[in-house]
């Protein structure tokens, strides 16, 4: 009965009460009223139809001023809820009713014009299985004072599951039971160690967000049967490419070397080779190793601290392409033409020994400064060479389209008891952007092979941004008083690419980047192969990562299974057409989570190291506008506050369509770009927030009618 009564309404946009849907299935019988009256409060139990307060019913789907998502509180109030393929709908606190972070929730859309703006209806789902927190005593009781304090929860911790707990100490709960509304008893799972140990604040980040230190004892049994080095029974059936010139290029304290590199150049042609560690050697498919490596779905960086997707005896060891030893790996080698185009390659498994560890700093004193450090001599005319070959494969990408945001990242540096004592923007030469073409270079074969096979394969897909958010940045940067010339009706990667060579020369071109770069789509993984946006590509994936990221060690084993055990059965494609769609989802929900718990250590870190600067004066950049006040970053990407009643001699109104503060007498505005010189007046680990003041406007604060070009 539930399919008829779904099919039914399926076309029906005006509620229905009871009776008029017993009408509508054609019911004569009380008995069948009676049995529609159970399918319809099951339907409303499950959100697929809504009871309205009239006492009436309709679908969900046709109600377009519904909408059920997940809520994200900021720590300011206010919040939004994120609605899959659609814009987030904003809420204000007076109208979150009762619903904490993270909440699925129903939302009623009440107002569309700048943005959309809703109400909480009904907490659908509230999920509050582990939370993390600090220990607290209070009246002979044992309390939990939540990290998350979005979270307004009182938590009671059960005696029986807090035996040498301390006051002070971090810990991991389980919530057990709800004992009143947002009060709830809870059992620890760990503890963590206490507030004030070094390194504490950033493991508590990765524990509120699912990442765990620990492996367990099935892994770590696992781990005594992992060798140390590769043994020569390991090596038939694979290429030996341990004659040819192969090294690997990373960061100074980079220890997991996941890919090696090397350069041959034959006639007109460079045949180049991307040699990946075959972690799916010693991680395998229903292991505790390649469980543990599932759930986890990537390695967290977290300020200096690493939490490995799989142990570091793997990712540091017999897994990393370290110098000097042999190492088993998946290799892709392309020829390229000297105008980049790709004209043979082959995909195969090898082995290599890497010739040597390099790093960036040393690479791009070749490349960048004509410097040659010891121990590099050797290497110098391949790293020219291999240069002279990214240039080429970068202008061929440029070329159909691919768009280099080029947006700075923050780099903290720690003190040896886990102190944030500096924050510096991460340097990006001509080494970095090398391997990151090399790598592209590969994804893209790998991705291209098996697209051309008709197989079932994890994609990294970017899809094409929705015009009205591309149209809500091109009015943007009108009401900034800039004119582009290009004619951007469709917006390919091309069309954006053209909009950010038009204001590279703008004083806002960093916030305007990032503005930009926010109105385009997320990239995720996918069963489906929807191509590429922001790189253009028609096919891609992530093969070169598999220490770090499953869905490369996924890839791996995709391509093992194809290319070499030459297993294409129906069978295998059937299971895989299932499977994938789950490991998709599930790497695309890890990467989330990391990716998140990476920003909040981040924040944490920048409020600690501006504890230390409060009462100073820095040059900053307007880089948001809200109602309660607008943000600054500094040159290092240190963002803090000024809260609109911090400003003095007038009463200033937020103006969302200008992106501005405007005072009410004096009309004086500060706008989104505008160059601002404040003071630290205000910072704290303990929130996670910076707050400046406003010291003197610049003179180019005042320059909006010059801006036009």
């Amino acid at each position: 009965m539930k399919e008829d009564v779904i099919k039914k309404l399926d076309n029906v946009y005006e509620a229905k009460s009871l009776i008029e849907i017993n009408d509508l299935m054609g019911y004569t019988s009380p008995e069948e009223l009676s049995d529609l009256r159970d399918v319809v409060n099951e339907l409303v139990n499950e959100y697929i139809i809504y009871y309205t307060k009239k006492e009436k019913y309709i679908l969900l789907k046709n109600c377009t001023n519904l909408k059920i998502g997940k809520l994200s509180i900021n720590k300011k109030g206010f919040g939004f809820v994120s609605v899959p393929k659609e814009e987030d709908i904003y809420i204000d606190e007076k109208n979150i009713n009762g619903a904490i972070d993270c909440d699925d929730v129903l939302c009623e859309i009440v107002d569309k014009k700048i943005k959309r703006e809703g109400r909480i209806l009904r907490i659908i789902k509230r999920d509050l299985q582990t939370l993390v927190g600090t220990i607290y005593f209070k009246n002979n009781k044992i309390y939990l004072d939540l990290d998350d304090k979005k979270k307004k929860l009182d938590i009671e911790i059960n005696p029986d599951s807090a035996h040498n707990v301390v006051e002070g100490h971090k810990v991991l709960v389980k919530v057990t039971k709800e004992l009143t509304k947002n009060k709830y008893r809870a059992d620890i799972l760990t503890i963590i160690g206490h507030k004030d140990d070094p390194g504490v604040d950033i493991l508590s980040i990765a524990y509120k967000y699912g990442i765990y230190p620990e492996f367990g004892n099935e892994v770590e049994e696992e781990l005594k049967d992992i060798p140390d080095i590769v043994d020569n029974s390991e090596l038939s059936n694979r290429r030996d490419l341990t004659n040819e010139i192969i090294f690997t290029i990373d960061g100074d304290d980079t220890k997991d070397i996941d890919d090696a590199i090397s350069l041959n150049i034959k006639d007109d042609s460079y045949i180049l080779g991307v040699h990946i560690a075959d972690v799916s050697n010693y991680v395998k498919e229903h292991s505790a190793l390649g469980d543990a490596a599932y759930e986890r779905g990537t390695s967290s960086y977290l300020a200096d601290t690493v939490i490995p997707m799989i142990p570091h005896q793997l990712s540091n060891g017999i897994c990393s392409l370290n110098e000097n030893v042999i190492r088993l790996t998946m290799s892709c080698v392309m020829e390229f033409d000297k105008t980049g185009k790709r004209i043979n390659y082959e995909i195969f498994p090898s082995f290599i020994k890497s010739n040597k560890k390099m790093t960036y700093k040393h690479v791009n004193n070749i490349l960048m400064r004509n410097q040659v450090d010891e121990g590099y001599e050797p290497y110098k005319d391949i790293l020219i060479k291999m240069n002279e070959l990214a240039h080429i494969l970068r202008k061929e990408k440029i070329k159909r389209g691919y768009i280099d945001f080029e947006l700075d990242e923050a780099k903290i540096i720690q003190d040896e008891e886990g102190h944030a004592i500096d924050v510096v923007k991460r340097v990006r030469e001509d080494g970095e952007k090398l391997i990151e073409d090399f790598m592209i270079a590969a994804n893209e074969c790998v991705a291209e092979t098996i697209y051309n096979m008709d197989l079932p394969f994890i994609y990294r897909i970017h899809e094409d941004p929705k015009p009205e958010k591309v149209e809500e940045f091109l009015n943007l940067v009108k009401i900034l008083g800039y004119r582009l010339k290009g004619n951007y009706k469709n917006f390919t990667p091309l069309a954006m690419q053209g909009i950010l060579k038009e204001l590279q020369d703008k004083k806002e071109y960093t916030i305007l980047s990032t503005l930009l770069l926010r109105s385009m789509r997320k990239a995720e993984y996918s069963k489906d192969n929807l191509g590429h946006f922001g790189l253009a590509s028609k096919a891609y994936t992530h093969f070169t990562s598999p220490i770090r990221r499953f869905p490369d060690l996924c890839v791996h084993r995709l391509l093992k299974k194809y290319l070499i055990e030459h297993d294409m059965s129906m069978t295998t494609i059937d299971t895989l057409n299932t499977s994938l769609v789950e490991v998709a989802a599930h790497s695309t929900e890890r990467e989330i989570a990391a990716v998140d718990a990476e920003r909040e250590v981040d924040s944490l870190k920048m409020a600690e190291f501006m504890e230390s600067h409060v009462g100073e004066e820095f040059i900053g950049i307007i880089s948001g506008v809200t109602n309660f006040g607008f943000f600054v970053e500094l040159p290092n990407l240190i963002e803090g506050l000024v809260h609109i009643s911090s400003l003095k001699g007038d009463y200033y109104n937020y103006i969302p369509e200008l992106l501005s503060m405007i005072g009410k007498n004096t009309k004086k505005s500060y706008r989104v770009g505008n160059k601002v010189k404040v003071k630290c007046v205000a910072a704290s680990k303990l929130t996670s927030t910076i707050d400046f003041e406003i010291v003197e406007e610049r003179d180019d604060n005042n320059g909006d009618k010059e801006q036009e070009s």
